[in-house]
């Protein structure tokens, strides 16, 4: 395996989820409990929903095993730091998706493994692997949880060094985010330019049903805008660097990134889209909200 993916992708996940730490603190979990309506749905879409969903696109566009399964691991995926860039964009509730990307964070510790294995046991890609064991489950863990620990610890112990840090880091992250992205692309360029055809519009397709799913489910449930266009994008823009980690270093498959790195490539096209769209519907989200708000406390008196 080339350096890139040995040494440069973990280093460039773990400053992703350090910058994340440095963003949250215990109270951003505690915040799930006062808004338990737009969580639990976010949740079920992201943790359910999704994955049943992109397994129907699988089977649909008839993926070859290995990309199937480089598929599944995408929508098992949590948001990250750049669904919260996109929901402050928009006018969304940045609080509630700093809480449901903490949330899901550490979710995603059990249920990407599971999925993971899941669609190994299913679509068989590896002769000779039967999927993610004990061991590779706590690679998973050490990847994304101990960075953001770190980062929590920080903000902590030296609030003032974390504040300060908060906003290079943020970028940096980002940069980070398209540098890693462009070079997993460069470093598999022949497999993906073969299979880009096939992948393309696969990654457009489930990207535009997650965003949409994410928008359109907590409405219909009356969750208000401004937290509607949060779920959005939480559940909309999954963490496609953690998928080419874990896919490439955990699972030593290049192939198996080629889903994520096609769609890292292509989402912040699509996300930017439908940010505009879902902006343009209906008043300003903070009237709409208010009135939400009132409604449910009208009902609960």
């Amino acid at each position: 395996m080339s350096a890139l993916t040995t040494i440069g992708l973990p280093v460039a996940l773990g400053i992703i989820m350090f910058g994340l730490g440095l963003s949250l603190t215990v109270g951003d979990f505690a915040r799930v409990l006062k808004q338990p309506k737009a969580v639990i749905v976010a949740l079920l879409c992201q943790l359910i929903l999704l994955p049943a969903i992109c397994f129907g696109l699988v089977l649909a566009f008839q993926l070859p095993p290995v990309l199937a399964v480089g598929m599944m691991m995408l929508a098992a995926s949590p948001g990250g730091t750049t669904a919260n860039l996109y929901s402050h964009l928009f006018r969304g509730d940045v609080a509630l998706n700093i809480s449901l990307t903490a949330v899901n964070s550490v979710i995603s510790v059990v249920t990407l493994p599971i999925i993971t294995n899941l669609a190994i046991a299913y679509f068989n890609p590896f002769d000779d692997q039967l999927g993610m064991q004990w061991a590779k489950v706590l690679e998973v863990f050490a990847i994304v949880l101990i960075p953001v620990a770190v980062g929590m610890v920080v903000r902590r112990f030296w609030p003032a060094f974390a504040k300060a840090m908060d906003r290079p880091v943020r970028i940096a992250s980002v940069i980070i985010l398209v540098v890693v992205i462009a070079g997993a692309v460069a470093s598999n360029w022949a497999l993906l330019v073969e299979n880009f055809g096939r992948l393309a519009l696969i990654t457009i397709v489930f990207c535009v049903i997650s965003l949409s799913v994410g928008y359109l489910v907590p409405r219909l449930l009356r969750v208000g805008q401004r937290q509607a266009i949060a779920a959005s994008f939480e559940i909309g823009i999954h963490n496609a660097t953690l998928a080419i980690v874990i896919a490439q270093t955990v699972l030593g498959s290049t192939e198996l990134s080629l889903p994520a790195a096609v769609y890292g490539v292509l989402m912040f096209f699509v996300a930017f889209g439908f940010g505009f769209l879902i902006r343009e519907r209906g008043g300003p989200p903070e009237d709409e909200e208010a009135v939400v708000d009132d409604a449910s406390a009208g009902r609960s008196a």
